[in-house]
């Protein structure tokens, strides 16, 4: 299940929370600390990383000019 983080944007609250849900659950809208109508999804940072040798390290790299 994926991990969805949350803002209230309410002015004078700004909670963040992340929540574990499925796709086919209804997002969150009520904020947990001021009861307000007012969470928001937002779009978090990834946390993928491409590691090891793979075929983005091993493509054929340009050469460089030796114009001088």
């Amino acid at each position: 299940m994926p991990i969805y983080e949350y803002k209230c944007m309410n002015n004078g609250c700004g909670m963040l929370i992340e929540v574990m849900q499925k796709l086919s659950d209804d997002p969150i809208i009520y904020c947990p600390h001021c009861g307000e109508e007012k969470m928001k999804k937002i779009i978090s940072q990834s946390n993928f990383v491409l590691k090891g040798g793979g075929w983005y390290k091993s493509l054929p790299q340009p050469k460089e000019s030796t114009d001088n």
